[in-house]
């Protein structure tokens, strides 16, 4: 059925022709349709699918239009013609353009007063082939579509004609913007279509009267909105945008108005005609009535359309309405009425929806002042400042919650929803900032003052949560340490009366966000601590109160020994009870171990022994049970108990080395770390439980965590370690290989690579994995991605800090080698990356390791040849990058061997793809070894070249990705 055709066939034969087709067409449209069988349904799509784009869909889209068809089989021939034209418009001969055109305007007038998704579609198809055809072979379309209906008809009434004419005109410009035009013609499309809104708009005008019918205005509007988005200029669109202006008094054309004024307004071309966009700001200031009705009345659907309007134009055009100076009244009115749309009355998402709207409005007005000059900056400052005082007070009354019993009404959709938009305010108040300075704090200070003070009246909870938020959206991410207000705000808090968890929960961020300030002031620690501590306590405040008493811990620990027994005993006496859930408790752990990083060794010691004994008894029962999934999991929450705690005990202080350092800063400590004393102790303990757990990865995988956390953070501290260690993840990996233990070895070979003596016991490790993963080759390494990732890494570090482990006797760097190029045939996009990496990291060792080159000049070509199989289209595109990076290699440093390489494998037919020319080929060869210095050039070659292999060079879809 679906054999191609080699010559061209008369598009628009009679619609008679080709019975068998149409028939089989219909049968398969019945079975999608009514069929209760999905797999029929699924069978009679693809069929359908494959019809659309054959050759005989020229012949029986024709027959399914006829009338006798119903709506839904018409629809699907209408939609064959469109994606004929659309996809395959060279197929067309040019001597047929009339005849298609014809037949497409019958079959629309014929449809104008039948079935409106049939009409549409035939519309869609007439627009394709108008765009086509423009300028050149139709250079009048619009105008010709206009006359051809307005020209009187027998068969189709006026109102029908209209209706038809204006579905044209408004799918036409939506054709356009989602066309395969290549993009030369495209601006070319654009500009005659631009033009041609001469022809178009009159119409329109003429039909945006207020006596036409509702549905004639509802399509001009709909029209006029799909037209503007062709970047009509403005000038042009003064009297339509003043006729949608009047619409949006009529409730049915309310929304159609606002969308083709926010389409006008938005153009990115409006900014030139400063003097229509001045003209536009009286007309949105006369819709405040309108809104403020609306607000009244409740009518959300009004204010948001309203708000739109106004928010679009401030928005977009800011600056250019900035720098009309004479008329800043008129612009700070249209700020005014941006403002009442921000503090609309109502609780955002429940009672209102507009609010969020406004708020990019404000960080674009303040980019625009903050740009200009300094002289002029002043004079905006000065007019402008007063406005965002303002807006502080609007958006903290709007992050305010609702009262106890309304909150509880919400679903939890609406709740999330008010706390996203409650983040939008925190980043706005952040970025006000900006502008507002030390007199913004201040502002919020005395606020906050006067509530807690205020002795006359009763003050609720939620004015006071919403003027710390303030606080702490400010003090999050701005430094206010220089701020003379916060010793004031530190001696407020204890004063608040917290009643309340969501009072609560801004009281432990606020504390936290200041935590930095309280490093530099840590007489104020003895202010806040009680409250964090206490806050432990209740699982409602988890979050807040753990990630509050974890900054605190970071940024002030040298300065809280004299708290650690009382932090540890609360903090031990919660974990005991298990009244936070297992990501806090690790959040926890992470804390003390910030804070028992300040301490006296013994101190240390000490405060570990009465942390970590109850969970090593537990440990110690567990480790004689029999394996159960209860067991499990309560093994796993102990070892990443210890693991977070290992993470950030540092006595070595390598966390305050500043980033670039190196991380290989010598220790200082006489005699053992403690981490390393514990770890020591526990190590027996640990062995048993993997005895039995060793088949579980969740479990080993929590096992070589402990121990990568603790290489990660103590360094050189953990070289007491290594031999134990590196004996049992050789025992372990042999036994059953898992990537956790590779992932481990890496971190060893990372961070001991230099220090000869500690070096020993980790080469021997590496050597063995390497042989037990090389029999996991050998057997068939599909099932294993995870190992042969990790695998993989573990080698690329390898050559990057020892490359002389592959000058060892029993490391077989030809087995590595081929294990590599059967890993870049990997579908998993993570484990090609990883391996790519050890290519780019090998070959440039084959000068310097004689059996690296050996095995490169010897194999090289095999490697080639896997990397141009994945360019030529067996990886994904996404990959690209990384298989440019090993030619690149190749030719950095085996450019003798390559040149020979490359000419040899594009010798063979249909390699790397069947789409290829030999003078593609060649091209190819020819730009990489020309490239041996410009990485990012080779990237671009080869991304050229892989869309050449898959057949989408010059594509939409290509330019896309």
């Amino acid at each position: 059925i679906f054999k191609a055709e080699n010559e061209h066939c008369n598009i628009c034969r009679d619609t008679n022709s080709a019975p068998d087709f149409t028939i089989l067409t219909v049968h398969a449209l019945h079975q999608l349709y009514y069929d209760p069988n999905i797999d029929n349904k699924n069978l009679a799509q693809k069929w359908l699918m494959q019809a659309q784009v054959s050759p005989q869909a020229w012949h029986f889209s024709w027959a399914l239009l006829s009338p006798d068809k119903v709506p839904e089989i018409q629809y699907f021939g209408a939609s064959a013609l469109h994606i004929k034209i659309s996809r395959y418009w060279n197929d067309i001969p040019s001597d047929q353009y009339e005849t298609l055109k014809s037949q497409l305007f019958n079959q629309i007038a014929r449809f104008a007063s039948g079935s409106k998704i049939v009409l549409t579609r035939l519309c869609v198809a007439l627009a394709s082939l108008a765009l086509n055809m423009m300028p050149e072979r139709w250079p009048n379309a619009v105008g010709d579509m206009v006359k051809m209906f307005q020209t009187e008809s027998s068969d189709v009434d006026g109102k029908a004609r209209c209706m038809a004419l204006l579905e044209l005109l408004t799918v036409l410009p939506e054709e356009f913007q989602t066309s395969r035009l290549p993009q030369c013609r495209k601006g070319q499309v654009r500009n005659a279509l631009a033009q041609e809104s001469g022809a178009v708009f009159p119409l329109l005008q003429q039909l945006l009267q207020p006596d036409s019918p509702v549905f004639i205005s509802q399509k001009a509007l709909k029209c006029f909105s799909s037209w503007v988005q062709l970047d009509v200029p403005l000038l042009d669109c003064e009297c339509l945008m003043q006729a949608s202006f009047t619409s949006l008094r009529n409730a049915e054309l309310f929304d159609t108005a606002v969308e083709a004024l926010v389409n006008a307004i938005s153009q990115p071309d409006a900014q030139r005609y400063v003097n229509t966009l001045l003209k536009l700001i009286p007309q949105v200031l006369q819709l405040q009535e309108q809104l403020r009705q609306a607000v009244q009345n409740g009518d959300m659907e009004t204010s948001h359309g309203i708000c739109r309007i106004a928010v679009t134009l401030g928005e977009n055009h800011s600056r250019s309405l900035l720098e009309q100076v004479e008329h800043w009244q008129t612009f700070l009115a249209l700020v005014n009425m941006i403002m009442f749309c921000t503090g609309i009355p109502g609780h955002y998402p429940v009672n209102e929806t507009t609010s969020s709207l406004t708020l990019t409005f404000w960080y674009t007005l303040q980019d625009d002042i903050m740009s200009f000059e300094a002289e002029k900056q002043a004079v905006y400052l000065h007019v402008y400042r007063p406005v965002y005082f303002q807006l502080v007070d609007v958006l903290l009354h709007k992050a305010q919650f609702p009262s106890d019993e309304e909150y509880s009404s919400w679903s939890s959709d609406e709740k999330e929803q008010f706390r996203i938009y409650r983040v939008d305010i925190s980043d706005t108040l952040m970025y006000v900032y900006e502008m507002l300075g030390a007199e913004l704090l201040s502002n919020l200070y005395d606020k906050l003052g006067r509530l807690l003070t205020n002795t006359e009246q009763s003050t609720s909870w939620q004015h006071i949560e919403a003027c710390l938020y303030g606080f702490q959206s400010i003090a999050e991410t701005n430094d206010v340490n220089y701020s003379d207000v916060i010793p004031g705000l530190i001696g407020l808090i204890p004063r608040i009366n917290i009643s309340n968890v969501q009072l609560a929960d801004t009281v432990m961020f606020t504390i936290g966000a200041l935590a930095e300030w309280l490093a530099d002031h840590p007489v104020m620690i003895n202010s806040v601590l009680p409250l964090v501590l206490h806050a432990l306590g209740n699982p409602e405040l988890s979050i807040s109160s753990v990630s509050t008493l974890k900054k605190i811990c970071r940024e002030c620990k040298y300065d809280l020994p004299p708290y650690a027994a009382n932090i540890v005993a609360i903090s031990q006496d919660v974990l005991m009870k298990q009244i936070h859930k297992t990501s806090q408790c690790m959040w926890l752990m992470q804390a003390l171990g910030f804070l028992l990083s300040a301490l006296q060794v013994e101190e240390i010691l000490r405060n570990l022994h009465s942390l970590i004994s109850p969970y090593i008894q537990q440990l110690e029962k567990l480790a004689d049970e029999p394996p159960n999934p209860s067991n499990k999991l309560a093994i796993i929450h102990i070892l990443g108990l210890l693991s977070n705690l290992f993470t950030t005990l540092d006595i070595s202080h390598h966390d305050d080395e500043p980033e670039g350092t190196g991380a290989k800063k010598k220790s200082t400590l006489q005699g053992p770390n403690p981490v390393v004393v514990v770890l020591q102790q526990v190590f027996q303990l640990i062995q048993k439980v993997l005895s039995k757990w060793l088949n579980d990865a969740q479990v080993v995988e929590a096992v070589c965590a402990i121990f990568e956390k603790s290489v990660k953070t103590l360094l050189d501290d953990f070289a007491p370690m290594i031999a134990q260690l590196s004996e049992m993840l050789g025992q372990m990996y042999s036994t059953i290989p898992q990537a956790s233990a590779l992932e481990l070895t890496r971190q060893l070979v990372h961070i001991f690579a230099n220090d000869g003596t500690h070096f020993v016991p980790v080469k021997a490790l590496f050597l063995l994995v390497t042989s037990v993963t090389l029999s996991i080759f050998q057997q068939g390494p599909r099932d294993h991605p995870d190992i042969v990732d990790s695998f993989m890494q573990l080698l690329a570090q390898a050559l990057k800090r020892k490359p002389d482990l592959f000058l060892a006797e029993n490391c077989d760097v030809k087995a590595l080698f081929q294990c590599g190029v059967i890993s870049l045939k990997f579908p998993e996009a993570p484990t090609v990356k990883a391996t790519c990496g050890f290519f780019t990291e090998l070959l440039p060792r084959c000068s310097e390791i004689q059996p690296v080159g050996q095995v490169v000049h010897e194999n090289g070509k095999v490697l080639l040849q896997a990397a141009l199989e994945a360019i030529g289209g067996q990886a994904s595109r996404s990959l690209m990058d990384h298989f440019a990076e090993i030619l690149f290699a190749l030719n950095k440093h085996c450019i003798t061997y390559l040149s020979i390489w490359l000419k040899e494998v594009m010798q063979q037919q249909n390699f790397p793809s069947a789409r290829l020319t030999p003078e593609q080929k060649e091209t190819f060869s020819q730009q990489i070894l020309r490239e041996r210095v410009n990485k990012r050039r080779v990237k671009d070659i080869v991304k050229e070249f892989t869309l050449l292999c898959r057949g989408l060079h010059g594509t939409e879809y290509a330019a896309e990705y």
